[in-house]
């Protein structure tokens, strides 16, 4: 008896593939994210070859049916509310440029909810657990001004491990205590950076880069050991390894200090347009999960200043 086929044997026919190829190749002219376009590249894959192995072979006759039988497949299977929303998304967004096209008549996903996401507020890191984990890296070495640097330009900027990962020295305008940033797609944005981070930046660029820097070395900011860009994995290494090294019981992370920049500036008092201005949301609901952490601050300014607090 023939074994049956996995959802990954199914080859994609002509008729499916070229729409998903032309689909990947707009998004690219977009100027979406690598990260974005790889997710793109990984959910559609997976949904137009479960079409394929239900037997469906043109986008035009999908239906919701086959989209839902998806989405339980993934659920069976124990992904996560947020990969299946995330996958609910991407199949909207590609049946949404069908319609567009001409391609297709009707989307199949339109009336069909994402999972509810349990929202979990991230950690954030008091003053002294930023302080001891700025302290972690040994600054004497080049690899420890270089960590050193990365630290205090994420937590003084909010910018994105992404956005890090393709900081060039060009953007640097430390003079002026500014950064400019390549943001998600085609946006940029200029956010400032304060005086401890600039000393850190400046030490690294003058002791350490040079040490880690080869002929053939671009201009990113922050280099491995080879001379090259670092890259998203080993910047997370390296924030985990700083953070191994406190007595923090948190779990520390890029996003943890971004999420420590938003919100102490909310807590010394910006406003949520500001916050989302320097985190670079296109959204400001994106933005609005950190009034939620800092709710106890808010109280604590009640208290202390309403006459009936």
């Amino acid at each position: 008896m023939a074994r049956p086929k996995s959802i990954d044997e199914f080859p994609l026919p002509e008729t499916l593939a070229a729409p998903f190829e032309h689909f990947l190749n707009a998004m690219t002219d977009k100027g979406l994210s690598a990260n974005t376009l790889d997710a793109y590249r990984r959910d559609l894959g997976r949904y137009l070859r479960h079409l394929s192995a239900q037997g469906v072979d043109r986008l035009q006759v999908a239906e919701q049916q086959h989209v839902a039988h998806l989405l339980r497949t993934l659920s069976e299977a124990g992904l996560s509310p947020s990969t299946m929303a995330r996958n609910l998304t991407s199949i909207k967004r590609f049946h949404q440029y069908l319609l567009l096209q001409g391609t297709t008549e009707i989307n199949p996903a339109e009336n069909l909810d994402a999972p509810k996401l349990e929202r979990k507020l991230p950690d954030v890191l008091t003053m002294d657990e930023i302080t001891a984990l700025f302290s972690a890296p040994d600054a004497d070495e080049p690899l420890g001004q270089r960590d050193h640097a990365i630290l205090e330009v994420l937590y003084a900027t909010g910018i994105r491990v992404s956005e890090l990962t393709t900081l060039q020295r060009a953007a640097l305008l430390l003079d002026h205590g500014l950064v400019r940033v390549l943001g998600r797609g085609p946006s940029e944005r200029l956010v400032p950076i304060g005086p401890q981070a600039i000393r850190a930046l400046v030490r690294y660029l003058k002791q350490g880069r040079p040490h880690l820097a080869r002929p053939d070395s671009d201009d990113h900011v922050f280099l491995n050991i080879r001379g090259g860009a670092l890259s998203r994995m080993s910047i997370w290494k390296i924030i985990k390894s700083a953070g191994d090294k406190t007595s923090s019981e948190k779990e520390i992370s890029p996003h943890t200090l971004r999420h420590s920049f938003a919100t102490h500036l909310l807590e010394g008092g910006a406003n949520l347009r500001e916050v989302q201005e320097l985190l670079g949301h296109a959204d400001i609901s994106t933005t609005q999960i950190y009034t939620h952490l800092d709710r106890n601050h808010l109280k604590e300014v009640h208290n202390t200043y309403h006459p009936r607090g």
